[in-house]
């Protein structure tokens, strides 16, 4: 991965947490600190991020408005992949949602639709819907993360394990073909798999960067995912995936 990727990565990545150590940067790219240090001194110069006790935070503008994803790494492409995602929903339909600043892309994307109960424990996106009164949302119990703007905790598991919705739709952290969809926080990681293991449609919804990152909780293989929403795919890993997943590929940012 070059500086470029890497860096673009990085935003990405303090977007969803808000703030991330240094340390544990190096660690998820595989480089040493003071490389991390030297990319976190030029986007700090760009204003993408800020220094902040031992690692790198939002930028406060960003920061008072967590649901406006445009300063995100491709973030056009994203919101190519959430349009997609959401032209793809029915009204009428029941629809899990997850956590992670692409899931709040395709909340919005969906503010639109006429009729659709929303089953979620990401605030943001429940916050980001309320403006539709034809959206009905339930939000799960659990315990909450200020930074995140969710709950976690088994109350989260055991809400979505009581439902059966149309789709259920995740992202993650990261992509291999030999562990499939991996996350940083075991905690999201139960949530994703409680969300494709308690659905009709499961969709995951991932940019190419997240077959470039590392990450070392393990949510499910891909033999669980029916579509792949994506915006460009790498043909390493097209031929890898088992026949049954389906990719949509909605174009480079």
């Amino acid at each position: 991965m070059g500086a470029k990727e890497r860096q673009h990565s990085i935003i990405e990545w303090v977007h969803e947490q808000e703030h991330v150590e240094v340390d544990d940067i190096a660690k998820r790219f595989g480089v040493t600190t003071q490389t991390i240090r030297r990319d976190i001194n030029k986007l700090c110069e760009q204003g993408l991020l800020r220094r902040r006790y031992g690692g790198v935070s939002l930028p406060a503008s960003a920061a008072a408005n967590p649901i406006d994803n445009h300063q995100v790494p491709n973030s056009k492409a994203k919101q190519r992949m959430a349009e997609r995602v959401a032209a793809d929903i029915p009204e009428g339909a029941t629809v899990s949602l997850g956590v992670g600043s692409t899931i709040e892309w395709v909340a919005q994307a969906l503010i639109h639709h006429q009729s659709l109960k929303i089953l979620t424990n990401n605030l943001r996106v429940a916050a980001a819907l309320s403006v539709n009164p034809n959206i009905d949302v339930i939000v799960s119990g659990g315990q909450y993360r200020h930074k995140d703007q969710d709950v976690v905790g088994p109350e989260v598991t055991h809400f979505f394990s009581s439902f059966v919705t149309d789709f259920g739709i995740i992202s993650t952290g990261s992509m291999d073909l030999q562990h499939g969809l991996m996350d940083h926080d075991i905690r999201e990681a139960e949530v994703s798999r409680a969300i494709i293991s308690n659905t009709r449609g499961r969709l995951l919804v991932a940019d190419h960067s997240k077959w470039t990152l590392s990450s070392y909780c393990k949510v499910a293989s891909f033999k669980y995912v029916d579509r792949l929403y994506t915006d460009v795919m790498p043909n390493q890993q097209r031929d890898g995936l088992p026949d049954s997943v389906s990719i949509i590929e909605c174009g480079e940012g």
